[in-house]
């Protein structure tokens, strides 16, 4: 609550359920979700050998990104950053175990950076849970270097509104957008985005049946352009 005014304060952050803050710790999460994002989006840049110095996971959760994240981009600085209490505690532990490391309390909406001072962003599965997410890609085109890169992987409205994502996690569910909703949000803010550096996985776990009809039945999948997207990976530039 405001105490000065004894009114609720905004919402800028939905966390998420204990089931979701068990999950987003368990190996299931790292291998078949961060790896798997980490290296299709490496696979979209310009220049994948490109070395970037300093970067930030906006949104590190339980920090299991952070060795994957040192293993492909080699930086020098590695700054994990959460909001939430209950998992900086493992983002930390986890943090020195990647020499390039450390974590860092704070929000997407108020970054603790300079200006021009990143040369990298990551940002996975972190807007859908931001009630403001047009102040945290402003925050983002902020520290971000002239022809530094932002990397995001974003479930979109079709998979956040699918019964199991309901049922089990939570969400801002008035802001969530399509996969061409969030690349026309990420174009607004001044960001590029080539045709090239974008893919719309529809990887088994974002459906809705979680892959049975393809795995059990061999029913294939509808192929892209005759489906919903579920999942939309996005490396996009600030201008240099």
């Amino acid at each position: 609550m405001d105490k000065t005014r004894g009114r609720a304060l905004p919402q800028i952050f939905v966390p998420e359920t204990a089931f979701g803050r068990w999950f987003l710790n368990t190996e299931v999460w790292t291998h078949h979700v961060l790896r798997v994002a980490i290296n299709d989006l490496k696979r979209l840049l310009p220049d994948p050998a490109a070395h970037h110095s300093v970067v930030l996971d906006a949104g590190c959760g339980h920090g299991r990104s952070l060795a994957l994240l040192a293993g492909a981009f080699r930086p020098d600085v590695l700054l994990g950053l959460d909001s939430e209490r209950l998992v900086l505690t493992n983002a930390r532990v986890r943090a020195t175990g990647v020499s390039a490391a450390r974590v860092v309390s704070g929000d997407c909406m108020r970054l603790p950076m300079r200006d021009s001072s990143v040369d990298m962003v990551f940002c996975h599965q972190t807007l859908h849970h931001l009630v403001e997410q047009d102040r945290a890609l402003a925050e983002f085109f902020r520290v971000l270097r002239p022809g530094g890169v932002l990397l995001v992987a974003e479930s979109t409205r079709a998979y956040i509104y699918s019964w199991i994502i309901r049922l089990l996690f939570r969400h801002p569910m008035d802001v969530q957008r399509s996969a061409d909703e969030y690349l026309a949000m990420l174009r607004a803010h001044g960001f590029l985005v080539r045709p090239g550096a974008v893919s719309y996985p529809y990887l088994w776990w974002s459906r809705s049946d979680l892959g049975t009809a393809e795995r059990v039945l061999r029913i294939a999948p509808p192929p892209f352009g005759r489906r919903e997207e579920t999942l939309v990976n996005v490396v996009a530039v600030k201008p240099a």
